[in-house]
């Protein structure tokens, strides 16, 4: 008996959702368009005629991706907020968003760096260390000479990848170690983001 035809949004959805476990699973070298049809329960030629090939369908899901978790990083940095506050509603937003979305934080810890697989990731990862650059100068601002700023502007750009590494490093290693509770895990990240940084804000540095 046939099944109930969907419409072609739904459809796309359905289709979408199986390729991000795939490509979360997989990554995206592996994948190939026969393991998304058949995690969707559909022939590859009616995939093909919704995406025309892998790198769309990546593209899709990759853009999807970053919205949601632009999204959620623009909504827990409240105006007003001080520097910690807005550190620690990174975290969070982090964790949770791990937490919700596991096949898509895997696919993001696989292919954040990879610039080959598409644009989009490419911009989550600019729009990430815009975020994490603004936190990082944010407690000195207007305090400093234009010349100071400058050179924190510049330490901060060499920061970014430091911060965004070792937090998306941890995150992944309290998801597979779920006897570590998450309020601890968020605790740990947040102090040693915060306390690292806040040393290198005041000027400390390791003797020569």
């Amino acid at each position: 008996m046939a099944g109930k035809r969907l419409s072609a949004a739904i459809r796309r959805d359905q289709l979408l959702s199986a390729a991000l476990a795939e490509f979360g699973r997989r990554g995206f070298h592996l994948t190939q368009m026969e393991h998304v049809a058949a995690a969707a329960g559909v022939s590859k030629a009616l995939l093909y005629q919704h995406f025309d090939s892998k790198e769309k369908l990546f593209a899709e899901v990759a853009r999807r991706i970053v919205d949601d978790l632009t999204g959620r990083l623009a909504t827990s940095d409240q105006e007003g907020s001080t520097s910690l506050e807005r550190v620690g509603g990174m975290v969070s937003t982090l964790f949770g968003y791990a937490t919700d979305e596991p096949d898509a934080w895997s696919l993001i810890v696989r292919h954040l760096d990879k610039p080959e697989v598409g644009m989009e990731l490419r911009e989550l990862r600019e729009h990430f260390g815009a975020v994490a650059a603004g936190l990082l100068l944010s407690r000195r601002r207007g305090r400093l000479s234009p010349e100071a700023m400058e050179i924190n502007e510049r330490r901060a750009r060499l920061l970014v990848p430091l911060v965004y590494g070792s937090l998306f490093s941890m995150i992944s290693w309290w998801l597979e170690h779920p006897d570590t509770s998450r309020e601890r895990a968020e605790s740990m990240a947040l102090e040693f983001v915060w306390l690292g940084l806040d040393r290198l804000r005041a000027g400390e540095r390791l003797p020569h």
